[in-house]
Protein backbone atom coordinates (compact mmCIF):
# COMPACT_ATOMS: atom_id res chain seq x y z
CA UNK A 1 0.00 0.00 0.00
CA UNK A 2 2.79 2.34 0.91
CA UNK A 3 4.54 1.53 -2.36
CA UNK A 4 1.41 2.31 -4.33
CA UNK A 5 1.00 5.68 -2.60
CA UNK A 6 4.62 6.62 -3.33
CA UNK A 7 4.17 5.66 -6.94
CA UNK A 8 1.08 7.86 -7.18
CA UNK A 9 2.95 10.79 -5.62
CA UNK A 10 5.83 10.40 -8.11
CA UNK A 11 3.40 10.43 -11.02
CA UNK A 12 1.71 13.63 -9.74
CA UNK A 13 5.08 15.30 -9.14
CA UNK A 14 6.29 14.42 -12.66
CA UNK A 15 3.14 15.84 -14.23
CA UNK A 16 3.49 19.03 -12.16
CA UNK A 17 7.14 19.51 -13.26
CA UNK A 18 6.20 19.01 -16.93
CA UNK A 19 3.35 21.54 -16.75
CA UNK A 20 5.54 24.04 -14.91
CA UNK A 21 8.27 23.62 -17.56
CA UNK A 22 5.77 24.24 -20.35
CA UNK A 23 4.56 27.44 -18.65
CA UNK A 24 8.13 28.74 -18.19
CA UNK A 25 8.96 28.09 -21.86
CA UNK A 26 5.79 29.85 -23.00
CA UNK A 27 6.54 32.91 -20.87
CA UNK A 28 10.13 33.12 -22.20
CA UNK A 29 8.94 32.90 -25.79
CA UNK A 30 6.42 35.68 -25.25
CA UNK A 31 9.10 37.90 -23.68
CA UNK A 32 11.43 37.36 -26.66
CA UNK A 33 8.70 38.27 -29.12
CA UNK A 34 7.70 41.48 -27.33
CA UNK A 35 11.20 42.83 -26.57
CA UNK A 36 11.99 44.13 -30.10
CA UNK A 37 8.63 45.93 -30.26
CA UNK A 38 9.39 47.81 -27.06
CA UNK A 39 12.82 48.92 -28.33
CA UNK A 40 11.35 49.99 -31.69
CA UNK A 41 8.66 52.08 -30.04
CA UNK A 42 11.14 53.88 -27.81
CA UNK A 43 13.44 54.60 -30.78
CA UNK A 44 10.60 56.03 -32.80
CA UNK A 45 9.47 58.20 -29.91
CA UNK A 46 12.99 59.53 -29.46
CA UNK A 47 13.22 60.40 -33.17
CA UNK A 48 9.89 62.22 -33.09
CA UNK A 49 11.02 64.22 -30.06
CA UNK A 50 14.32 65.17 -31.71
CA UNK A 51 12.45 66.26 -34.83
CA UNK A 52 10.16 68.58 -32.91
CA UNK A 53 12.91 70.16 -30.84
CA UNK A 54 14.73 71.82 -33.78
CA UNK A 55 14.47 75.60 -33.45
CA UNK A 56 15.97 78.41 -35.48
CA UNK A 57 17.40 81.87 -34.94
CA UNK A 58 17.39 84.39 -37.76
CA UNK A 59 19.31 87.62 -38.34
CA UNK A 60 17.85 89.48 -41.30
CA UNK A 61 20.32 92.38 -41.52
CA UNK A 62 19.22 95.12 -43.95
CA UNK A 63 16.63 92.87 -45.56
CA UNK A 64 12.91 93.65 -45.79
CA UNK A 65 11.31 91.42 -43.16
CA UNK A 66 8.49 89.84 -45.14
CA UNK A 67 10.41 88.24 -48.05
CA UNK A 68 13.52 87.38 -46.02
CA UNK A 69 11.36 85.94 -43.22
CA UNK A 70 9.59 83.75 -45.76
CA UNK A 71 12.95 82.52 -47.04
CA UNK A 72 14.02 81.69 -43.46
CA UNK A 73 10.90 79.55 -43.03
CA UNK A 74 11.60 77.78 -46.32
CA UNK A 75 15.15 77.05 -45.16
CA UNK A 76 13.85 75.61 -41.89
CA UNK A 77 11.31 73.44 -43.69
CA UNK A 78 13.90 71.94 -46.05
CA UNK A 79 16.31 71.29 -43.18
CA UNK A 80 13.62 69.58 -41.12
CA UNK A 81 12.80 67.30 -44.04
CA UNK A 82 16.33 66.54 -45.25
CA UNK A 83 18.52 67.14 -42.16
CA UNK A 84 21.20 68.40 -44.54
CA UNK A 85 22.74 71.85 -44.98
CA UNK A 86 23.87 70.77 -48.44
CA UNK A 87 20.26 70.08 -49.39
CA UNK A 88 19.32 73.56 -48.17
CA UNK A 89 22.06 75.21 -50.25
CA UNK A 90 21.04 73.22 -53.33
CA UNK A 91 17.46 74.38 -52.89
CA UNK A 92 18.55 78.01 -52.57
CA UNK A 93 20.62 77.80 -55.76
CA UNK A 94 18.29 75.64 -57.87
CA UNK A 95 15.15 77.63 -57.09
CA UNK A 96 16.95 81.02 -57.11
CA UNK A 97 15.75 82.03 -53.67
CA UNK A 98 18.34 84.81 -53.45
CA UNK A 99 16.72 86.59 -56.39
CA UNK A 100 13.19 85.80 -55.31
CA UNK A 101 13.63 87.07 -51.74
CA UNK A 102 16.24 89.84 -52.45
CA UNK A 103 18.89 88.11 -50.29
CA UNK A 104 22.39 88.55 -51.72
CA UNK A 105 24.38 87.04 -48.84
CA UNK A 106 23.56 84.25 -46.40
CA UNK A 107 25.17 82.01 -43.80
CA UNK A 108 23.36 78.96 -42.42
CA UNK A 109 24.82 76.77 -39.67
CA UNK A 110 23.45 74.02 -37.42
CA UNK A 111 24.49 73.13 -33.86
CA UNK A 112 23.59 69.46 -33.27
CA UNK A 113 24.15 69.82 -29.52
CA UNK A 114 21.62 72.60 -28.96
CA UNK A 115 19.65 71.62 -32.10
CA UNK A 116 19.50 75.24 -33.23
CA UNK A 117 19.56 76.25 -36.89
CA UNK A 118 21.23 79.67 -37.22
CA UNK A 119 20.19 81.69 -40.27
CA UNK A 120 21.93 84.94 -41.19
CA UNK A 121 20.80 86.98 -44.20
CA UNK A 122 21.88 90.27 -45.69
CA UNK A 123 20.49 92.30 -48.55
CA UNK A 124 22.03 94.96 -50.82
CA UNK A 125 21.61 98.69 -50.27
CA UNK A 126 19.66 100.59 -52.93
CA UNK A 127 21.58 103.33 -54.73
CA UNK A 128 19.43 104.63 -57.57
CA UNK A 129 16.14 104.34 -59.39
CA UNK A 130 16.93 103.18 -62.91
CA UNK A 131 15.05 103.75 -66.13
CA UNK A 132 16.28 101.67 -69.04
CA UNK A 133 14.98 102.88 -72.37
CA UNK A 134 15.07 101.57 -75.92
CA UNK A 135 16.39 103.54 -78.88
CA UNK A 136 12.96 104.91 -79.74
CA UNK A 137 12.92 106.62 -76.33
CA UNK A 138 9.33 105.49 -75.71
CA UNK A 139 9.53 101.95 -74.38
CA UNK A 140 11.30 101.60 -71.05
CA UNK A 141 11.27 99.67 -67.81
CA UNK A 142 12.22 100.55 -64.25
CA UNK A 143 14.51 98.89 -61.74
CA UNK A 144 16.52 99.60 -58.60
CA UNK A 145 20.31 99.70 -58.82
CA UNK A 146 21.87 98.28 -55.64
CA UNK A 147 25.39 98.44 -54.24
CA UNK A 148 26.49 95.10 -55.72
CA UNK A 149 25.79 96.38 -59.24
CA UNK A 150 22.64 94.35 -59.79
CA UNK A 151 19.22 95.58 -60.87
CA UNK A 152 16.26 94.58 -58.69
CA UNK A 153 12.52 94.88 -59.09
CA UNK A 154 11.12 98.27 -57.93
CA UNK A 155 9.14 96.35 -55.29
CA UNK A 156 12.38 96.20 -53.31
CA UNK A 157 12.27 99.94 -52.63
CA UNK A 158 8.60 99.76 -51.66
CA UNK A 159 9.25 96.99 -49.14
CA UNK A 160 12.17 98.85 -47.55
CA UNK A 161 10.20 102.08 -47.23
CA UNK A 162 7.22 100.27 -45.71
CA UNK A 163 9.52 99.13 -42.88
CA UNK A 164 11.35 102.47 -42.57
CA UNK A 165 14.59 100.87 -43.71
CA UNK A 166 14.99 103.46 -46.45
CA UNK A 167 14.45 107.06 -45.35
CA UNK A 168 16.01 109.14 -48.14
CA UNK A 169 15.21 109.82 -51.78
CA UNK A 170 17.03 107.85 -54.43
CA UNK A 171 18.54 109.67 -57.42
CA UNK A 172 17.48 108.65 -60.92
CA UNK A 173 19.66 106.96 -63.50
CA UNK A 174 18.60 106.79 -67.15
CA UNK A 175 20.53 104.73 -69.69
CA UNK A 176 19.88 103.07 -73.07
CA UNK A 177 19.34 99.35 -73.16
CA UNK A 178 22.38 99.00 -75.43
CA UNK A 179 24.63 99.90 -72.48
CA UNK A 180 23.36 96.95 -70.48
CA UNK A 181 25.88 94.74 -72.27
CA UNK A 182 28.83 97.08 -71.68
CA UNK A 183 28.89 96.74 -67.87
CA UNK A 184 28.04 100.42 -67.58
CA UNK A 185 25.81 99.83 -64.58
CA UNK A 186 28.76 98.31 -62.69
CA UNK A 187 30.88 101.37 -63.51
CA UNK A 188 28.17 103.77 -62.37
CA UNK A 189 27.68 101.69 -59.23
CA UNK A 190 31.34 102.12 -58.28
CA UNK A 191 31.18 105.85 -58.98
CA UNK A 192 28.08 106.40 -56.84
CA UNK A 193 29.41 104.23 -54.00
CA UNK A 194 32.67 106.22 -54.08
CA UNK A 195 30.98 109.61 -53.76
CA UNK A 196 31.49 111.54 -50.56
CA UNK A 197 28.28 111.28 -48.54
CA UNK A 198 27.53 115.01 -48.73
CA UNK A 199 28.06 115.03 -52.49
CA UNK A 200 25.88 111.98 -52.94
CA UNK A 201 23.03 113.70 -51.10
CA UNK A 202 23.18 116.49 -53.71
CA UNK A 203 22.83 114.07 -56.62
CA UNK A 204 19.39 114.11 -58.23
CA UNK A 205 19.83 112.41 -61.59
CA UNK A 206 22.37 110.66 -63.81
CA UNK A 207 21.81 110.43 -67.57
CA UNK A 208 23.75 108.38 -70.10
CA UNK A 209 22.80 109.04 -73.73
CA UNK A 210 23.23 106.89 -76.84
CA UNK A 211 26.65 108.43 -77.51
CA UNK A 212 27.73 107.30 -74.02
CA UNK A 213 28.03 110.88 -72.76
CA UNK A 214 27.41 111.13 -69.03
CA UNK A 215 25.50 114.01 -67.44
CA UNK A 216 24.78 114.53 -63.76
CA UNK A 217 22.21 116.85 -62.23
CA UNK A 218 22.91 118.02 -58.68
CA UNK A 219 21.25 120.46 -56.34
CA UNK A 220 23.01 122.84 -53.96
CA UNK A 221 20.80 124.54 -51.36
CA UNK A 222 17.80 124.13 -53.65
CA UNK A 223 19.66 125.37 -56.76
CA UNK A 224 19.96 122.65 -59.45
CA UNK A 225 22.89 122.56 -61.86
CA UNK A 226 24.18 120.25 -64.59
CA UNK A 227 27.56 118.55 -64.75
CA UNK A 228 28.81 117.33 -68.14
CA UNK A 229 31.20 114.42 -67.66
CA UNK A 230 31.91 113.48 -71.27
CA UNK A 231 32.53 109.93 -72.47
CA UNK A 232 35.50 108.77 -70.38
CA UNK A 233 37.67 109.24 -67.29
CA UNK A 234 34.60 109.50 -65.09
CA UNK A 235 36.31 108.47 -61.87
CA UNK A 236 39.01 111.15 -62.23
CA UNK A 237 36.42 113.79 -63.10
CA UNK A 238 34.32 112.91 -60.05
CA UNK A 239 37.32 113.71 -57.84
CA UNK A 240 37.60 117.14 -59.48
CA UNK A 241 33.85 117.71 -59.20
CA UNK A 242 33.92 117.00 -55.48
CA UNK A 243 36.61 119.65 -54.91
CA UNK A 244 34.78 122.22 -57.06
CA UNK A 245 31.42 121.69 -55.33
CA UNK A 246 33.01 121.83 -51.87
CA UNK A 247 34.80 125.10 -52.75
CA UNK A 248 31.70 126.74 -54.25
CA UNK A 249 29.59 125.73 -51.28
CA UNK A 250 32.03 127.38 -48.87
CA UNK A 251 31.89 130.55 -50.99
CA UNK A 252 28.09 130.30 -51.21
CA UNK A 253 28.21 130.46 -54.99
CA UNK A 254 25.72 128.44 -57.01
CA UNK A 255 26.69 127.26 -60.51
CA UNK A 256 24.32 126.56 -63.37
CA UNK A 257 26.73 124.37 -65.33
CA UNK A 258 29.99 122.61 -64.63
CA UNK A 259 31.61 121.23 -67.77
CA UNK A 260 34.19 118.48 -67.25
CA UNK A 261 33.97 116.96 -70.74
CA UNK A 262 37.59 117.94 -71.34
CA UNK A 263 39.50 116.67 -68.32
CA UNK A 264 42.23 119.27 -68.94
CA UNK A 265 39.85 122.20 -68.98
CA UNK A 266 37.11 122.85 -66.41
CA UNK A 267 34.36 125.36 -67.26
CA UNK A 268 32.02 126.67 -64.57
CA UNK A 269 29.07 128.93 -65.39
CA UNK A 270 27.11 130.79 -62.75
CA UNK A 271 23.59 132.02 -62.57
CA UNK A 272 23.12 135.66 -63.48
Amino acid sequence: MFFKNNKFILIITSITIIIFGILITSINNQSKEKAPQTIYTESKSTEDQRYKEITYRSMLGNCPTRPSGNMALQVLKVFEEERSLRAVKSKIVDEKWSEKYFVNDYKITYDPYTQVLNIKFDCPKPLMKVQIYKQNGIDSYDAILVDNGELLDPTYEVLLRSENKLDHELPYFALPISEMENKTQETITEIIKGLRVELRKKLAEVILNDQRELTMILSMNGHPFSVFMGMEEWQEKIAKLDKIVNFLELKEKFPSVINLSNSKKVVVKFRE
